[in-house]
């Protein structure tokens, strides 16, 4: 069984490591570097898991190193590593927003198996969608070890092209903040209505999961079309939809994601 470093001991490397335990991986083939002790010592306490504060140390550990840092300290991290120990059947997989395999393989100044990956959030409740890119370097069982590391908070979508990593940012990447937002408008509203934060907030939570589970368990029915079964001519509803229609919210919602990609592109340059 492979061996994987965790580089950095954020909420993104303890969800796939909690996921990974929970679907049987062996806990003493993990271990987690991180600068700060209680972060790393507390996931060894609790999934008896190894950690230390030696980059070097755990990439000399492992087969494949996941790298869960700050996207400035992407580069450091693997000139530190490229550096001192011999990565040439090591596999690298970036968890890092806004840095290309590029900029990855320029810092390891040599063309290395990387996988560049963009998880979102939900992954850290095991519903992840993460989208994943694979360089030329990398093989078929590295690809296919990188698939699992990922599948274990949630869905993975293999990309053609690097370059779809933008799109997919302004999709999955970033819109858990574009539900929260419309989640947090409809409380306010709510609340002013006269429901308490607590009520207003279950009304909208239990909403927003029964859309979402509907149109999973209608895998066959377009989205639009359940959006018209919700709607009764002259309804409440189609009363609250003229409303989003007059605004043009589907304008806005495209503007909006294409600004998200623009920015996505705008940080990869500057890196």
């Amino acid at each position: 069984m492979s061996k994987v470093a965790f580089i950095g001991a954020g909420n993104m490397s303890k969800a796939i490591i909690v996921g990974l335990i929970e679907q049987g991986f062996t806990a003493s083939n993990i271990i987690v570097s991180n600068p700060s002790a209680p972060k790393r010592e507390a996931l060894a306490k609790q999934y008896g898991l190894q950690h230390t504060d030696d980059n070097i140390a755990a990439a000399n550990f492992c087969d494949t190193i996941v790298l869960s840092v700050k996207p400035h300290l992407i580069k450091d991290v693997c000139q530190q590593i490229a550096s001192q120990i011999d990565i040439s059947n090591k596999c690298f997989i970036s968890l890092a927003a806004g840095i290309s395999i590029a900029q990855i393989q320029a810092a390891l100044a040599q063309p290395a198996a990387v996988v560049r990956c963009m998880p979102n959030t939900p992954s850290q409740v095991g519903l992840g969608m993460t989208g994943m890119y694979a360089s030329p370097e990398v093989n078929n069982q590295q690809q296919q070890y990188s698939n699992d590391l990922l599948n274990a908070v949630g869905k993975v979508m293999w990309l053609e092209n690097e370059a779809k990593i933008d799109d997919l940012l302004t999709v999955s990447g970033s819109s858990p903040a574009y539900f929260f937002a419309f989640m947090e408008a409809m409380q306010q509203q709510a609340i002013t209505f006269g429901f308490s934060q607590e009520d207003a907030r279950e009304l909208v939570q239990q909403a927003a999961i029964g859309a979402a589970t509907m149109v999973i368990k209608n895998a066959d029915t377009d989205i639009a079309t359940l959006r018209e079964n919700v709607t009764s001519k002259g309804g409440t509803t189609q009363a609250a939809l003229q409303v989003f229609s007059d605004g043009k919210l589907g304008e806005l919602v495209s503007s909006a994601m294409i600004r998200a990609k623009a920015r996505s592109i705008e940080i990869c340059e500057s890196n």
